[in-house]
């Protein structure tokens, strides 16, 4: 922790904001949009996964066509588009053709052009994914509200397992430079329902869980053991449909990379820094006595060069 620190955490100290309007969403926001608020089975979840995965294709197929891409039967989709208020796949799909269409006339061709590699491609997809961050930021208020909830909560947990571990860790490891009691959960089973049952004990209100692809079971098992407990979820992961946002009581979703090997997550990094951000705006004064607190016993005790 640099001495600086506490300037940044002033200076970068978030304000509310009015909401993004329609047109500077990206396609696949406007889409999720129309599924938020619907329960879906699981064939419904494919059905709109494939849509927002593959929307400027699947807007031209057929019934049928679509059924057999997203590995469903034709009554399926129908019951489907009747679920989201719609008289049938025709009129939804009438619905999805505009924000098809306005996403390939804005689609960035030049940078087709100037990517000369596979691993450019990959900083290319991780741009596309802070740019998607940035535009569910124009509206601060939420990230502000979370923060707050997230900052009261004594003790807060922090929950992250398999993959999403090192995200759980760095943001624990920043919380607790301003947050009196944070506890780290990155083991499942019942490891994680004693912490959890613990903290809910201890007085503790919300838990935050960080799930990336692919989700493992135990993290599912792990928001469902929170909730039983009394927990509030707060959950940051890479897709606004399926089981673990129904466990949550807010998701913020953020896009992973998923051109290498190995998947990047420079989106949920900058979503996990902005609640960080939100949590240290929510009390200042402890905010900075904690820093400073901090400060002075690392220098004490000579832990930076």
């Amino acid at each position: 922790m640099s001495s600086g620190q506490k300037a940044r955490a002033q200076a970068a100290a978030i304000t509310p904001s009015g909401q993004a309007s329609d047109h500077e969403r990206p396609a696949a926001d406007r889409v999720r949009a129309l599924f938020d608020g619907h329960r879906l089975s699981p064939g419904q979840r494919r059905i709109a996964q494939y849509l927002i995965d593959h929307l400027t294709e699947a807007v031209f197929l057929s019934i049928t066509e679509l059924a057999e891409r997203a590995g469903v039967s034709q009554p399926s989709v129908t019951r489907f588009a009747v679920s989201l208020g719609y008289s049938g796949y025709p009129a939804l799909r009438d619905v999805l053709q505009p924000i098809a269409l306005s996403a390939v006339a804005g689609s960035p061709e030049t940078r087709e052009e100037i990517r000369h590699n596979e691993l450019q491609a990959a900083v290319d997809a991780e741009i596309e994914n802070l740019e998607n961050v940035r535009r569910l930021l124009a509206n601060t208020n939420q990230v502000l509200e979370i923060g707050r909830e997230l900052a009261h909560s004594v003790p807060l947990t922090v929950l992250g397992l398999r993959i999403s571990v090192s995200l759980a860790e760095y943001f624990a490891y920043a919380a607790r430079r301003i947050h009196p009691d944070v506890r780290l959960v990155t083991r499942g089973g019942s490891v994680a329902y004693d912490a959890l049952l613990q903290s809910r004990s201890a007085g503790g209100t919300w838990v935050l869980a960080f799930a990336m692809p692919r989700h493992a079971k135990e993290t599912l098992a792990a928001l469902r053991a929170a909730r039983s407990a009394g927990l509030r979820i707060a959950l940051i992961t890479d897709t606004t449909l399926g089981p673990l946002v129904d466990e949550a009581d807010v998701a913020l979703t953020a896009g992973t990379g998923s051109r290498l090997v190995f998947d990047s997550y420079a989106a949920p990094s900058m979503l996990a820094a902005a609640l960080l951000q939100s949590m240290a705006d929510a009390d200042p004064e402890r905010t900075q006595a904690r820093l400073e607190e901090y400060e002075q016993a690392a220098d004490q005790h000579g832990f930076f060069l």
